[in-house]
């Protein structure tokens, strides 16, 4: 099982239900009338859905979410630590090369860590 969600709309994550138990363990951590929960909350779960793997390994992106992210068309799928990111392919490229490309001090601050 899956949990498919957002907190923009502009693009789709996909969490392991394993690990979106854990994120809802951590929220139930926090004041329940804390300002920055409470936005969080709105959108995931105005954007979400639980979901599962269908026999060929596809999931259904809710609808809303499917437009909001621009799915049709070309798209591109990151492997980040805990989910995965999923990007209208166009998009993504805008991000990465135009609106946050990676910098040399991005390079510095990672070697800090030792990447």
């Amino acid at each position: 099982e899956l949990f498919v969600t957002s907190l923009s709309g502009e693009y789709v994550r996909i969490y392991p239900m394993p690990v979106w138990l854990e994120i809802e363990q951590k929220l139930g951590e926090m004041p329940s009338t804390h300002p920055s929960k409470l936005r969080f909350l709105d959108r995931v779960n105005f954007f979400g859905q639980a979901t599962e793997l269908d026999r060929q390994g596809r999931i259904v992106i809710p609808q809303l979410l499917r437009e909001s992210a621009s799915m049709a068309g070309e798209v591109s799928v990151l492997g980040l630590q805990n989910h995965l990111a999923v990007w209208n392919q166009h998009r993504l490229k805008e991000r990465l090369f135009k609106k946050e490309p990676f910098t040399v001090d991005d390079g510095k601050a990672l070697s800090e860590f030792g990447i």
